[in-house]
């Protein structure tokens, strides 16, 4: 009777957060998995913790973007930024050991044990703007589209190197990810356009 149990209650947490996605307590609480059936799991195998208060079902994929669903679910109004963008959108070579996040410029940001971050404040639409939803496994994480990340770059050329920023540039528009008009919006947006007109001048 208790493996039955056991089985059914996995089942459920299956179908509620699938065999590719890292969850939360209470994101499986309203399906009636409680707190104590979630450490039962965990101790008998089935669920893995991957960082204060996040779990994953064990022994299933891992995704390619795992390291963004955690920082995602760790800091909720957060946007994958800069670097880590860049890769999302096949836009660099780099390959970043942290996961770049912007927040709000007041926004409190909590401590966390899981991938490293970078964490850069924005403030106003360069806050707002050009941010898509995608989703990776069951979890929508929010990532700055390629013209805004572009611009961003510029914008932290100092801290990414004017390097990355270029390449950035160069490979968005060979790869016809954004229009010169939409990487010149955010250029305005983040107010780096005189910054960046030569570099986008000499590619038309």
């Amino acid at each position: 009777m208790r493996e039955a149990a056991v089985e059914s209650l996995e089942q459920r947490l299956l179908r509620t957060v699938g065999d590719n996605d890292i969850f939360r307590p209470q994101d499986v609480g309203k399906q009636g998995i409680s707190r104590t059936s979630l450490k039962r799991l965990h101790e008998q195998g089935l669920v893995e913790r991957v960082g204060r208060g996040l779990y994953r079902v064990a022994f299933s994929g891992i995704s390619e973007y795992q390291s963004f669903i955690e920082a995602t679910k760790r800091v909720p109004r957060s946007v994958v930024c800069l670097l880590s963008a860049l890769r999302f959108h096949e836009l660099t070579t780099q390959n970043p050991s942290s996961v770049w996040l912007a927040i709000d410029r007041k926004a409190w940001l909590p401590r966390t044990d899981g991938p490293p971050l970078q964490v850069v404040r924005f403030s106003g639409r360069a806050l707002t703007e050009g941010v898509e939803a995608h989703v990776l496994g069951s979890t929508e994480v929010r990532i700055y589209s390629p013209a805004k990340t572009v611009a961003d770059c510029f914008k932290y050329r100092n801290k990414i190197g004017l390097d990355v920023a270029l390449e950035a540039l160069k490979d968005c528009v060979e790869k016809k990810r954004a229009s010169y008009d939409e990487i010149w919006k955010y250029a305005k947006i983040c107010r780096v356009s005189n910054v960046i007109r030569p570099y986008l001048e000499s590619l038309g």
